[in-house]
């Protein structure tokens, strides 16, 4: 016998010797998930992987509706095109299942509301022109 470690690369070991561990044996097998477990049960899913949310998460279009109306405060046309996205989003959310009907709904009130403010706003100040070139 050699004082010499056991070749990992082919060299069968010696009788009497234990066979070094190999960490990569059976990593080439690409069958691994087709095998049955024991008892007849299917293997466990891979783990780590993303999985999306099961009602099909936020309808994107409700949190647009929802920013674009509460810009009407500083940007006035804004506000009616929240209110209109808010409509198309709910009718999404029928539809596809998401979830975001609150968000749609507060858009399109907030919007409109903006925008009948918005309306009055400019017909009072209309209203103040037309009464002081008069006088």
């Amino acid at each position: 016998m050699s004082n010499q470690p056991p070749d990992p690369y082919g060299q069968p070991p010696e009788p009497g010797q234990q066979p070094p561990h190999d960490p990569y044996a059976g990593a080439g097998d690409q069958s691994g998930y087709q095998q049955q477990q024991p008892g007849g049960y299917p293997p466990p899913p891979p783990v780590g992987g993303y999985q999306p949310p099961a009602g099909g998460g936020t309808n994107t279009l409700a949190i647009v509706s929802l920013v674009c109306s509460l810009a009407g405060l500083l940007i006035w046309i804004s506000a009616p095109v929240g209110a209109i996205l808010g409509h198309i989003s709910r009718k999404q959310i029928r539809e596809r299942g998401e979830e975001g009907d609150g968000l749609a709904l507060t858009g399109v009130i907030v919007g409109w509301i903006i925008t009948g403010l918005g309306i009055l706003a400019c017909c009072g100040l209309l209203g103040l022109a037309i009464a002081a070139e008069s006088a």
